[in-house]
C-alpha cells in the first residue's frame, strides 16, 4: 500500500513539473530588530494545500541559488521558502566574510534557531501550506543548521543536508529528534573527516534517529551548486560541481520528502 502511495506522489510530481506555474516572491519577516528577507515559491497550477519546505542557504547567504533551489521544490508541487539565516539578505563576496557570517550563527545558535523559527512561521501561515507538513534541506552551512534544528527537536518532518557539517557541540538527545534525517554527502568531501562521518553515525544511533547517510562516489564540497568550480578556482578551495551526484542526490531527496510526508 505504501509502494502505490509513493508511486502516486512521484507521478503527481512529474506531472507537476511538466505543468508547474511557478511564482516567486521576496518576503520580509522579523525577529526582534532584526529584519529577515526571504524568498517564497509556489506553483499556482496546483489546488489546496501542500506540504511546506524551508531552503537554508550556503554560508554566502542568502543568494540565487538557494532561490532557485526554492523554485525547484516549487516545480515538485510543494511551497517553498528560502530563508534569510543572516539578516537584511546580507551575502558574501570573499570567503572570510563568508566565514564571519556564518560564525555569528554557529557560535550562537539560539538566535540561529530564533531565526530559523521565523521562517517556518511565515511559512506555516502561508495559505497553501499544510502546517502539518513541513521539512527543511540546506546546503553546507545550511545542512549543518537543518541538522541541528532537528536535533534541538523542531517539530520537523523531514531534514536534508546537502554536504553539510555534521558535527555539534550539542548531540541528539535520545526521543527528542522528530523529524526523519538524510544527509548527502560528497564522498570524497575534503571538509568532513572519516571520524566525523562515524561520530555521526554513532550519535543518530544512540539518539534513535530515523535517518540515511549516502555518500556520493568522489563527490567533493559542494557537489550540487554548478558554480562550484568557478568559485573554488577563484579562491583556491577544493570545491566542485558533480553533475551526476547532484542528480542523484535531488532524486533521493524527493522520494525521501514524499515518504516523510507519506508517514
Amino acid at each position: 500500500m505504501r509502494y502505490l502511495l509513493l508511486c502516486g506522489l512521484l507521478c503527481i510530481g512529474l506531472v507537476t513539473q511538466a505543468q508547474a506555474k511557478v511564482v516567486g516572491k521576496e518576503v520580509d519577516y522579523q525577529t526582534g530588530e532584526t529584519t529577515l528577507k526571504g524568498y517564497l515559491a509556489y506553483d499556482t497550477t496546483i489546488k489546496g494545500k501542500r506540504p511546506g519546505v524551508l531552503v537554508v542557504h550556503e554560508w554566502w547567504g542568502h543568494n540565487d541559488y538557494a532561490r532557485q533551489r526554492a523554485h525547484m521544490l516549487a516545480k515538485l508541487g510543494y511551497v517553498a521558502l528560502a530563508v534569510d539565516m543572516y539578516g537584511d539578505g546580507k551575502q558574501a563576496t570573499h570567503p572570510e566574510d563568508a566565514q564571519k557570517f556564518s560564525a555569528e550563527i554557529t557560535n550562537n545558535m539560539p538566535m540561529g534557531q530564533t531565526r530559523f523559527e521565523a521562517a517556518m512561521t511565515l511559512l506555516k501561515k502561508h495559505t497553501l501550506t499544510d502546517q502539518t507538513d513541513i521539512a527543511a534541506i540546506g546546503y553546507c552551512f545550511g545542512g549543518a543548521v537543518v541538522l541541528q534544528m532537528a536535533r534541538e527537536g523542531l517539530d520537523l518532518d523531514a531534514v536534508v543536508s546537502f554536504h553539510g557539517s555534521l558535527g555539534t557541540s550539542k548531540p541528539a538527545q535520545p526521543n527528542t529528534v522528530k523529524a526523519k534525517v538524510m544527509v548527502a554527502h560528497g564522498g570524497a568531501d575534503p571538509f568532513v573527516k572519516p571520524e566525523q562521518i562515524t561520530d555521526f553515525m554513532s550519535e543518530m544511533n544512540q539518539a534513535g534517529v530515523d535517518y540515511r547517510f549516502t555518500a556520493y562516489g568522489d563527490a567533493q564540497h559542494s557537489f550540487t551548486n554548478p558554480a562550484a568550480d568557478t568559485v573554488g578556482e577563484k579562491f583556491n578551495l577544493p570545491l566542485k560541481y558533480s553533475k551526476q551526484a547532484d542528480e542523484d542526490s535531488w532524486r533521493d531527496m524527493q522520494f525521501f520528502l514524499q515518504q516523510a510526508f507519506a508517514d
